[in-house]
């Protein structure tokens, strides 16, 4: 009697996905951290072997820049509208640190994954990584500030990144959004009032 059975044809491998990739990759690093990801879990997740991870990000630490600088594209704070020109700097700085509560304790992974990252990991390359992009992001604000207030500019991007990561920390530990609003309006009174006392 003939071989009646009939073998399936293997479709063509799917194509990867870069971009699919990164966004997957950027939820677990926010989510997990640098520290507690090995090559391993990315290569599950990513739905890749190893070689065709090493070939596509060639390390786990040069992905990590990567969604780093990814995370600040699409999850980044719109500072250009918050300290756009003609505002006045303590208005900017309240919508700024509102911006922040609001999407730190969105939906997702808490916090912001580039300050969560800097505060250190066991790899100091890892967190020499986020420490440039929280530094970039620092530099970044000033310019903003220094079109609004070129005298307090160098106090007011200090405080903004340093409430950002009171904020960021909060999150992380579970504070609602109301209550991080409520945070960031009393931060942003506080430098408020800093102006004021400095006139």
């Amino acid at each position: 009697m003939p071989d009646t059975k009939i073998t399936a044809k293997r479709g063509r491998p799917r194509a990867f996905d870069r971009d699919e990739a990164l966004a997957k990759a950027q939820l677990l690093f926010h989510a997990k951290g640098y520290d507690a990801l090995s090559v391993a879990d990315l290569t599950q997740a990513l739905g890749i072997n190893p070689p065709s991870f090493y070939a596509a990000f060639k390390s786990k630490l040069e992905l990590y820049d990567e969604v780093l600088r990814r995370y600040e594209k699409t999850n980044g704070l719109d500072v250009d509208t918050a300290l756009a020109p003609g505002t006045p700097l303590p208005d900017g700085v309240a919508k700024l640190l509102r911006y922040a509560a609001d999407a730190y304790a969105r939906g997702g992974p808490c916090g912001c994954m580039v300050i969560e990252g800097a505060r250190g990991t066991a790899d100091p390359q890892a967190g020499q990584k986020a420490c440039a992009r929280m530094e970039a992001s620092r530099a970044y604000i000033r310019e903003k500030v220094v079109v609004l207030d070129a005298k307090n500019a160098e106090i007011c991007s200090d405080y903004i990144m340093m409430s950002f990561a009171g904020l960021s920390a909060s999150a992380r530990n579970g504070m609602s959004t109301e209550r991080l609003r409520v945070m960031a309006a009393i931060a942003a009174d506080g430098f408020s009032s800093y102006l004021e006392k400095d006139v």
